[in-house]
């Protein structure tokens, strides 16, 4: 799924692992995604949880997509910041999922929290279908 995810991929984002409801993701804080403040924008913030979303949603093999998310910015991001988003599953019922996603930056103190993300999944198909 990843290697056909052109918005992902197109702002630097890079999947570190994704298997059994989990996923982690990267993203580099570049000059075009900061803001007016002076801070990361929060839609690349929200995109880049997305995709840690998505792509845990996505382990267990049926096409699985968004029925909502909500996030919660805890600090900002800034220029030049590697941040990292770690998916882990909830739960799933029936074709249905609960997802949460820790978006936080790396420092020499250690990880240093940016944003927290919930989202909710929907099963779409069965499989996903070859092209």
């Amino acid at each position: 799924m990843f290697d056909t995810d052109a918005a992902s991929r197109s702002l630097g984002i890079e999947l570190v692992e994704a298997a059994d409801g989990r996923a982690v993701a990267t993203m580099k804080v570049t000059e075009t995604m900061v803001n007016g403040h002076d801070i990361a924008h929060g839609g690349y913030v929200f995109l880049l949880a997305d995709t840690a979303f998505a792509l845990a949603c996505n382990t267990h093999g049926p096409v699985t997509v968004a029925a909502g998310a909500e996030i919660s910015f805890v600090a900002a991001g800034k220029l030049g910041d590697h941040l990292v988003a770690t998916a882990a599953e909830r739960t799933r019922y029936g074709r249905n999922g609960i997802y949460d996603v820790t978006v936080h930056r790396e420092t020499p103190e250690g990880p240093e929290v940016v944003a927290e993300f919930r989202g909710r999944s929907r099963v779409i198909e069965k499989t996903r279908e070859t092209q």
